[in-house]
């Protein structure tokens, strides 16, 4: 019988794309290249540039190519700690997997906070994207299989995901059992039912790798990397295997017995889930990967029903649209439009998750007319996002058919990973037409006959604008001969742009 969810690994030594199936689904797909190697997670001990009073953030020179983003928000002193209230019981209204923000009141002035040319130990918290330079935090945190380490901060947290009290009571009692000072504990939903001392193996282990981090962090040098997060094979497993998942597909055999040995720290069973690919087909090709990754490049993306979405992404922001295509429906066109907005629902969120999306989001429903339908297809959208690890936020269906929502965005969407800007129309998205580019042409013609005495004029163009002009435009071409009694040769080039022409008169 087929797995009903596995993560699915193909390894080389160029890159690292790992793929998480549900329900025979691409959900989640996530490349890591050796000569881009992403850098969230890692802890660098940086030195301050420049503090920007106005922005309430600053500059960090963390050895990269652009310097670092560290809001003043992000920003932990020694002496705020003892100020601010950092232990929460199992019931603080966060998600406990989500690695904390912690906001500063307003009236905190980020000059208080740091100084320039201050050294500093931060985080990256998000990748560099764009023109923009990584993000990165004092709030520090290490992951674990069962639980998440934070440095300097007093709390103790339980995923809200572990409903029952009597567990949730049990795992917050042995983590107060450490007696931890200024080292805070989220326990993870994975350590739902665990042995006590499979989570204190845990705490231990990334206790242990703090005072390294620390140990390292004095020793050397700013600009430095103190520490480096797991590679994508560790890391997608350490975060996304779950106790629904059926086994885990690697193509390796070198990363295969790595990925076995780092399993079975935690548990036997969980290396006895990995399986090792040894098809003839390559591996994202025999689960069928390789032709879901090549739709998502797509703007289009067809509903089961008949209806579709159109998601364009912009720097600023995505927008998703919402159309009843194909789909006429059976009862009314109430019954359409609502059938079309649920069904497009939790194909939004599919894609949001496949395509790591992230940002400021907009979705443009088919607009309802009744509120319970709008309230219906909203409700549904948020049990939808429940199935995404990434933090998200949703605001109510507007009467226009909007919503507005975020989701978390640590790294390049897949877009952004797989594609570059074309050349061809320099990332317009568009060029402009061969009818428009014609008669700019002719315009630019009767120019540069009235300021010229030659005889004698060429004309060079792409293919395709020429065969207009000796075509559907040979009249008004004709009729500017005319006006001018000059003789006029085109010249075909295939290597132009197709927006590029050259008029000028014939050098002999």
């Amino acid at each position: 019988m087929a797995a009903n969810k596995q993560l699915v690994i193909n390894c080389s030594s160029y890159e690292t794309r790992v793929a998480l199936i549900e329900t025979g689904q691409v959900t989640e797909y996530y490349l890591e290249r050796t000569d881009e190697r992403g850098i969230v997670g890692n802890i660098y001990k940086g030195r301050v540039l420049r503090v920007l009073p106005g922005m309430q953030s600053c500059f960090v020179d963390i050895g990269l190519e652009r310097a670092a983003f560290l809001y003043g928000g992000d920003i932990l002193s020694v002496d705020q700690q003892k100020a601010l209230p950092r232990s929460f019981d199992e019931d603080e209204p966060k998600d406990s997997d989500q690695l904390l923000e912690q906001d500063y009141a307003k009236s905190i002035k980020i000059s208080d906070l740091i100084k320039e040319d201050q050294e500093v130990i931060v985080q990256v918290s998000k990748d560099a994207i764009s023109t923009k330079g990584a993000r990165v935090t004092t709030y520090l945190s290490l992951p674990g299989r069962y639980v998440v380490l934070m440095p300097n901060i007093n709390h103790i947290g339980v995923s809200r995901k572990i409903s029952t009290e009597e567990e949730r009571t049990r795992l917050k009692n042995l983590i107060v059992g450490f007696k931890l000072e200024n080292i805070g504990v989220i326990v993870r939903t994975a350590s739902e039912n665990v042995p006590d001392e499979k989570i204190i193996a845990d705490v231990e282990f990334l206790l242990k790798l703090w005072e390294n981090i620390k140990a390292k962090s004095i020793k050397c040098k700013a600009p430095s990397l103190v520490h480096e997060d797991l590679d994508l094979v560790f890391r997608s497993t350490r975060d996304l295997i779950s106790r629904d998942l059926d086994r885990i597909v690697i193509d390796d055999k070198q990363r295969y017995e790595e990925l076995v040995r780092f399993l079975n720290r935690f548990s036997v069973k969980l290396g006895a889930q990995v399986q090792l690919y040894e098809g003839q087909n390559q591996i994202f090709d025999a689960f069928g990967i390789e032709n879901e990754i090549c739709h998502t490049l797509g703007s289009k993306v067809w509903l089961k029903s008949g209806g579709y979405l159109i998601i364009q992404q912009t720097e600023a922001l995505t927008a998703v649209d919402v159309n009843t295509g194909r789909f006429v429906g059976g009862k009314s066109l109430g019954d359409t439009v609502l059938r079309t907005n649920l069904e497009a629902a939790r194909e939004i969120v599919h894609q949001l998750r496949l395509r790591n999306i992230g940002g400021i989001i907009i979705l443009d429903f088919i607009d309802m007319d009744r509120q319970d339908e709008r309230d219906q297809v909203f409700h549904f959208l948020v049990e939808e996002l429940k199935k995404d690890k990434s933090k998200t936020t949703a605001l109510r269906i507007s009467e226009m058919g909007l919503v507005q929502m975020t989701r978390k965005r640590t790294e390049e969407s897949l877009l952004q990973k797989l594609t570059t800007h074309c050349p061809y129309c320099e990332g317009n998205g568009y060029v402009k037409s061969s009818i428009s580019i014609t008669y700019e042409l002719l315009r630019e013609l009767i120019r540069i006959l009235k300021k010229s005495k030659s005889d004698v004029f060429v004309v060079k163009a792409h293919p395709s604008i020429i065969d207009r002009l000796f075509e559907e435009d040979k009249f008004y071409l004709n009729e500017i001969k005319q006006e001018f009694q000059k003789k006029i040769i085109l010249k075909s080039i295939s290597e132009f742009h197709v927006e590029h022409f050259e008029v000028g008169p014939l050098r002999v």
